[in-house]
C-alpha cells in the first residue's frame, strides 16, 4: 500500500468566521478566532442568523425595522461582541441575516470566501441531540472549508495568543484523513508546537490493558505486529524533508476509536485536536446520530478540533 506524506506546506486563515448565537458556548469561540485571525493578520466576521419567522397561511410583509424586536436584540448583542477588547486591532466586521442557522451560515461561507469556520458547541446529550440535532455538527460535515469547533469542556483562551504546544492528529490513513495532515503539520510548525500522531485500531484490547477477556498467545502476537506494522506506517507519513519544529511522536492504540482520541488527548495535554471528516450523502441526519466519533470527540475533547471535510 502506498503511503501518502506530509509536505511542507503553510496554511493560512486570512478570512475567518465566527458562528454566533451569543452564547456562552459562542463567547468561548470567540476567544479562538480572535486569536487565529490576529496570529494570521486575518479578517473576523461575526456571523448570526435569526430563526426565520413561522409561517403563515396569509403571506405578511416583512416586519419594518422599528418593529423586528429579534433584530434589535440581536444588533445589541452584536454591538457587544464588537466592542470587546478582544477584538482590538483586528479586522472585522458583522452579519445578522434571518432564516435557518446552517442555510444562512453555509451561504456566508461561500459569498465571504471564508477560509476557516469558528463555531462553539454545547454538547448536547444523546436524546437532545436525536431530537433536535447539532448545528455544530450539522455546519463542520457540510462547510466548504476547515472548521475548528469548541466544545463545552474546552478551556477559555487565557491570553490574547493562546499557546499550542500540542498538536494531536487522529488518523485512521484514510484519503481523507491524509489529505488533513498538511493542516496539522502546518499548524505545528506555525506554533513551534510538537506534532503527535495517533492511530486507533478499533479491536479487543491487549491483555492487560483492561482486557474483560483472556486472549490466546497467537492473538496477542497477531495483534502486538498489527500495532508495531502500523506505528511504521505512521512515522512514514512524516519524511525527515518535513523540517518540523519538534520531534514528532506517533502512538498506536487499541479500543473505541472515539474515547481513544479523546484520552489521548487528555494524556497527553493536546492544545489541538485535528481529524478528517468523510464525505456524507447524508449530512444533516449524522447530526442527530449520537454515536458519531466525530461528535463525541467535539464534545468531550478538554481542547477545540480543527476537522477537514473529505
Amino acid at each position: 500500500m502506498t503511503v501518502a506524506k506530509a509536505t511542507q506546506t503553510n496554511i493560512s486563515f486570512k478570512n475567518i468566521m465566527l458562528a454566533t448565537d451569543f452564547s456562552p458556548a459562542s463567547d468561548n469561540a470567540l476567544g479562538y478566532a480572535a486569536a487565529i485571525a490576529r496570529l494570521h493578520d486575518g479578517k473576523l466576521i461575526l456571523a448570526h442568523a435569526i430563526p426565520p419567522e413561522a409561517r403563515t397561511s396569509v403571506p405578511l410583509d416583512p416586519l419594518p425595522l422599528s418593529l423586528d424586536r429579534d433584530l434589535q436584540e440581536a444588533e445589541v448583542h452584536m454591538r457587544q461582541l464588537t466592542r470587546g477588547k478582544l477584538l482590538e486591532h483586528i479586522a472585522h466586521e458583522d452579519v445578522i441575516e434571518r432564516g435557518p442557522t446552517c442555510e444562512v451560515i453555509l451561504d456566508l461561507i461561500v459569498r465571504n470566501n471564508v477560509d476557516l469556520l469558528v463555531v462553539g458547541t454545547h454538547g448536547r446529550g444523546a436524546l437532545k441531540k436525536l431530537l433536535l440535532g447539532s448545528v455544530a455538527e450539522e455546519l463542520f460535515r457540510l462547510a466548504a472549508c476547515p472548521v475548528l469547533t469548541v466544545g463545552p469542556g474546552a478551556s477559555v483562551p487565557s491570553a490574547a495568543e493562546p499557546d499550542i504546544c500540542r498538536v494531536l492528529f487522529a488518523t485512521d490513513f484514510s484519503p481523507t484523513s491524509l489529505r488533513t495532515l498538511p493542516y496539522a503539520t502546518s499548524i505545528a510548525r506555525a506554533n513551534k508546537a510538537q506534532l503527535i500522531l495517533l492511530h486507533i485500531l478499533p479491536v479487543a484490547p491487549l491483555a492487560g490493558e483492561s482486557s474483560f477477556w483472556p486472549l490466546a498467545s497467537d492473538v496477542i502476537e497477531w495483534l502486538e505486529k498489527t500495532r508495531l506494522a502500523d506505528l511504521e506506517q505512521l512515522r512514514k507519513l512524516i519524511p525527515p524533508e518535513e523540517n518540523l519544529p519538534r520531534n514528532p511522536d506517533f502512538l498506536v492504540k487499541f479500543g473505541f476509536v472515539p474515547e481513544g482520541i479523546v484520552s489521548t488527548a487528555g494524556e497527553i495535554k493536546a492544545d489541538l485536536i485535528v481529524m478528517g471528516i468523510n464525505k456524507s450523502s447524508a449530512a444533516r441526519a449524522a447530526a442527530h446520530l449520537y454515536w458519531s466519533t466525530a461528535h463525541h470527540v467535539v464534545c468531550e475533547a478538554l481542547c477545540p478540533v480543527l476537522t477537514i471535510r473529505g
